[in-house]
């Protein structure tokens, strides 16, 4: 169906806005891929966080203009499918890995983040990227891996002195 001016204008803003808040993008090739898993991978680019769109290339180019996703216009061939990720840096990437590995009619051919175009192949890179629950908690065991180390060297030096229970008891009774 074509769209009238009016309708690419609003698709073109749509788009821009989503690119001017989105952490990274994969552009990947989609024919021959089934109307069910297009709803599928609809379904659950909603629940992670992702903006996936079909629009035509020239639509796309003028939409990231004045993005960070300005370097991969001269990339933009064919029909693609546009994934963006909004919540997380890596979450487009998943995305698009797990459905190809289901569906060889879809293929990534662009990805980008920061500013930077990467080939094809770094969707694995991407996908790899930790979540941002992964990643607070990969955070908070090195501040807490430092304590810990304390705590263990404290008692081991309590227990060389005459026994661990001493110390413990003297530590309650001054918290008593």
């Amino acid at each position: 169906m074509a769209l009238n001016l009016s309708q690419k204008q609003e698709v073109v803003a749509e788009l821009a806005d989503v690119a001017a808040k989105a952490h990274s993008l994969v552009a990947a090739e989609y024919a021959g891929t089934t109307v069910s898993q297009m709803t599928a991978m609809r379904k659950q680019a909603r629940e992670t966080g992702v903006f996936l769109k079909v629009v035509k290339n020239t639509l796309a180019v003028r939409a990231i203009e004045g993005t960070e996703f300005a370097v991969v216009k001269d990339s933009l061939v064919g029909p693609l499918l546009y994934a963006f990720s909004t919540e997380e840096p890596g979450a487009a990437g998943r995305l698009i890995k797990e459905f190809a590995k289901s569906n060889d009619k879809l293929q990534p051919k662009v990805v980008s983040v920061g500013g930077e175009l990467y080939p094809a192949s770094h969707v694995d890179v991407l996908a790899a990227l930790p979540t941002r629950d992964q990643a607070l908690a990969m955070l908070a065991r090195t501040l807490l891996e430092p304590a810990a180390m304390f705590a263990r060297a404290v008692q081991a030096v309590a227990d060389k002195q005459g026994g661990g229970a001493p110390a413990e008891e003297a530590a309650a009774e001054a918290t008593a």
